[in-house]
């Protein structure tokens, strides 16, 4: 297997742009912050390349991502550059527990659950309500009541109080009682379908580069092709999975596989890798960009 074959490059009709800035953001919370919270223009060009994205389009992406606020413009040494903003830097933080240090919840955890209400005037801050515990990986018990494992609640409750929503949010822990099979409950709450079809997509993609990381023939540049884009797919699951207790979940969940690969894989790529990016990153951080 080829780094090119492994990366899958950008095509059109896939979110091409999306898919850049998501790989943009992983470059930023793998290299960036042990860097200064820094990288050069030049360097992530070059990065990009090495994953797909041509100088243009990268160049196009990070723009668009500086409007938005998720990255500014700095100058070191006389080369443009960006660094993460603070927000950023506080999703990035809360990505690498997520990420990982992530932990299955059990039935002894309990459930956490919110429950919201929002005047009509301020549907702004519904949207940013839902798409926060959509984000946080909850699921929808009814409206305005979201539940999600009792393990999360700390992390819920900071993550609303961060986004300044926590106004509208009561949050409450507890157990499930009655009258339901609580299995079949957690398959209207989430959907399970969609999870297990984004876990078998991560394994049917990333599986055959285990084979070849056991081989010990990858090259530094070809670790990095394979790394960067694996993180990036794998980062979106945690946050779509709030690790669930086993007790509730189909027989031989595949997001256990799926977890065990991303283990071996960032164990067995991420030294590699980082070879590269730094050398990327220290040979092109004062060269003007073009």
């Amino acid at each position: 297997m080829t780094a090119t074959t492994s990366q899958q490059p950008l095509r059109a009709g896939e979110g091409r742009d999306t898919r850049l800035a998501q790989l943009i953001v992983s470059l930023f919370g793998l290299y960036a912050r042990a860097e200064g919270n820094w990288l050069s223009v030049a360097s992530l060009v070059a990065m990009s390349a090495d994953l797909g994205g041509d100088g243009q389009a990268t160049r196009s992406s990070i723009s668009r991502m500086k409007r938005r606020g998720i990255l500014l413009s700095e100058r070191h040494g006389g080369a443009a550059g960006y660094s993460a903003s603070a927000s950023t830097l506080d999703v990035l933080a809360e990505g690498d527990v997520r990420i990982f240090e992530r932990r299955r919840a059990t039935l002894e955890d309990g459930w956490v659950l919110v429950v919201f209400s929002v005047p009509e005037a301020e549907r702004d801050k519904r949207h940013a309500l839902r798409a926060s515990l959509t984000r946080l990986g909850f699921g929808t018990a009814a409206s305005g009541v979201w539940l999600a494992p009792g393990n999360l609640a700390a992390e819920a409750r900071h993550a609303l109080q961060r986004r300044d929503l926590h106004h509208y949010v009561d949050i409450f822990t507890g157990d499930y009682l009655a009258f339901g099979d609580l299995r079949t409950e957690v398959t209207a709450w989430w959907d399970l379908d969609e999870l297990a079809a984004l876990y078998a997509d991560f394994l049917q993609r990333f599986r055959p580069a285990l084979h070849h990381c056991t081989e010990g023939t990858l090259t530094p540049h070809e670790a990095f092709c394979i790394f960067v884009p694996m993180v990036t797919q794998w980062r979106q699951l945690p946050y779509r999975d709030p690790g669930l207790p086993l007790a509730v979940l189909p027989p031989a969940w595949n997001g256990e596989a799926a977890g065990e690969l991303f283990d071996a894989l960032h164990d067995a790529l991420a030294p590699l890798a980082q070879r590269h990016a730094m050398r990327l990153i220290h040979g092109t951080a004062t060269k003007p960009s073009r």
